[in-house]
């Protein structure tokens, strides 16, 4: 189970160099501002009725300049780069090593998913990220991800932060929810980093098994590993998703 005070005092990330950052550089900070300068990705909104939205706020941030870098190859007008990465102290979260920029598409595809494992890519919500906003949810229902669009590509309209990660949720098998979908297919959209709150009559139906689990920790990664210009991360549990980022190569 999370001790939030705990987990919240165990991180933190100092560097003067933000978009440098490498994750020889983390040291530890209250973990929403460890998140709050992991390195810049886009912004798409968790839409209510399929459509994008801007993020709340006002956020100034520095340009940004993508080049060719490790474990990108071009191919069809785009640098594909699978340069993600992963640290010991927050052993659940994956993240760009480098910054994704307007235009840029992120790609996340997974191979396979335990029956009540949940992937979520999050983004920051406020200037310190004590507050994020969930984008997409995959489940083990295949192609129907929470957040519309296509299954697997977002397109990335300007910079924020983005990150990656997976949490097992109750099983649903409630005798008395006939409508019950089998799997949670409703969220809160905006929470603290790194939790995932279902809504809807199945979360009603099954209220008090997601209280019991809602301080568990996100599934940490256990196997990553670079194939070619993809990044292939495994979870406890064999969960195992591809991710990428594509870059429009320049003229």
């Amino acid at each position: 189970m999370i001790n939030a005070p705990t987990t919240l005092a165990k991180f933190t990330l100092l560097t003067s160099a933000m978009y440098a950052l490498r994750v020889e550089e983390i040291v530890f900070m209250p973990l929403f501002r460890w998140f709050a300068i992991l390195p810049i990705a886009g912004v798409i909104a968790l839409p209510a009725s399929g459509q994008q939205s801007a993020s709340p706020g006002n956020v100034n941030l520095p340009g940004v300049t993508v080049t060719a870098d490790a474990y990108t190859e071009s191919r069809g007008g785009y640098l594909n780069s699978g340069d993600f990465v992963t640290d010991a102290r927050m052993p659940g979260v994956v993240f760009p090593a480098t910054a994704l920029v307007e235009r840029d598409v992120l790609s996340i595809e997974p191979q396979y998913l335990n029956g009540n494992d949940y992937v979520v890519l999050q983004e920051c919500a406020s200037d310190d990220c004590s507050r994020s906003r969930i984008v997409r949810v995959w489940s083990s229902v295949e192609g129907r991800p929470v957040g519309g669009g296509n299954d697997r590509r977002i397109m990335i309209p300007h910079e924020n932060k983005y990150w990656i990660w997976a949490k097992r949720l109750p099983e649903i098998s409630h005798p008395d929810c006939e409508t019950c979908s089998t799997r949670f297919t409703s969220f809160e959209r905006f929470g603290p980093p790194m939790t995932i709150t279902p809504t809807g009559e199945e979360a009603r139906y099954h209220r008090t098994e997601l209280d019991a689990m809602a301080g568990a920790d996100p599934l940490p990664v256990t196997r990553q590993a670079h194939e070619g210009s993809t990044f292939v991360v495994t979870f406890a549990g064999g969960s195992t998703v591809r991710i990428r980022r594509m870059h429009a190569a320049p003229p």
